[in-house]
């Protein structure tokens, strides 16, 4: 923002005068009657209460000049500093009022910006050290926002292990959310097969919550028809749609754990949603027993951070591939 600086005028040094006219009438003089000028007692008195008084109000033996220089100096610096302070402040509301953070990452805004609006970016995002904490929730949804489908949609899934060693997955549980975090889906699945391993430490997952879930092939109906025609976010998505024995476009497809900038950007050629939500969004999610519907929230979230950039590069992609066919 350029604004203009308005020079402040320093005073004209009224009061000087006024402190030196005290000096010269404690030095007047009257004269006699022979022509020759002696101090007058009653003045040299008033000299000597006036020059007690500034000595008392300055600590100092210089004279009342010193001091009102002083005051008059201090108030000039008062205003410079009061004038530069209500800049400052309209500058920053200007700034914050113009610039709107909500796919850009403050990383990238410190970069091309400068780290004021970094500051704004991040406080407007719940990132700011020294500000009060956002709760997970606040951090990945969005407060009175659409609860219905979106051009963009997350999944996760949570799994049961089978076979001997319940080293196989099977699907436990479905949820999806949509582009501003709300759910639109959650649903536990009937097991096709014995589970031998609950893993709840890990999915959350117990006998009593998939004994009386949805039948298999229901969900994988119903979660097809959301999917199709729509962007499919999520962390590591080839496991969830293996389990679901479903397929989607992989043009269509926006996987936290393989976008690049990511990777790049944790130093980790396979980051888990925790280390990226810690790093990227600083909140915690995965901290004990897993949720399928914050895990899909978490990876819309991060995609939502990015989301003109990764789309672009999809875009370009897709026109570099058209130009050699």
């Amino acid at each position: 923002t350029f604004t203009t600086k308005h020079p402040v005028k320093a005073g004209n040094g009224q009061g000087v005068p006024a402190v030196n006219g005290n000096v010269v009438k404690a030095k007047s003089t009257h004269k006699t009657g022979n022509g020759s000028a002696k101090d007058s007692p009653p003045l040299a008195k008033e000299k000597s209460k006036s020059v007690a008084l500034d000595e008392k109000l300055n600590n100092t033996k210089s004279g009342g000049k010193g001091c009102k220089e002083k005051k008059k100096n201090g108030s000039i610096l008062k205003e410079k500093g009061n004038i530069k302070h209500k800049r400052r402040k309209a500058e920053e509301h200007a700034e914050e009022a113009e610039i709107w953070f909500d796919d850009v990452d403050p990383n990238d805004i410190e970069a091309a910006i400068g780290p004021e609006a970094a500051k704004i970016a991040r406080r407007n995002l719940g990132l700011e050290t020294g500000q009060p904490k956002q709760s997970v929730e606040q951090v990945l949804v969005k407060e009175k926002a659409s609860e219905g489908l979106t051009r963009a949609v997350a999944m996760d899934c949570e799994m049961v292990g089978v076979g001997p060693k319940g080293e196989d997955s099977i699907v436990a549980r479905v949820s999806i959310v949509n582009q501003f975090g709300k759910c639109v889906y959650d649903k536990y699945v009937k097991p096709t097969e014995e589970v031998t391993d609950y893993r709840t430490a890990v999915s959350g997952i117990r006998p009593e919550n998939i004994n009386t879930g949805e039948d298999f092939k229901t969900v994988q109906k119903e979660v097809a028809n959301i999917l199709n025609g729509r962007i499919l976010v999520g962390h590591a998505l080839r496991n969830d749609l293996k389990v679901l024995f479903l397929d989607h476009p992989q043009k269509k497809i926006r996987d936290t754990q393989r976008y690049k900038p990511f990777r790049q950007r944790v130093k980790n050629g396979r980051p888990s949603l925790k280390l990226l939500c810690e790093r990227l969004l600083n909140v915690q999610v995965q901290t004990s027993e897993h949720c399928s519907i914050q895990d899909a929230q978490a990876a819309m979230r991060l995609y939502t951070l990015e989301k003109k950039k990764w789309e672009a590069a999809v875009k370009n992609k897709s026109n570099n591939k058209n130009c050699k066919t």
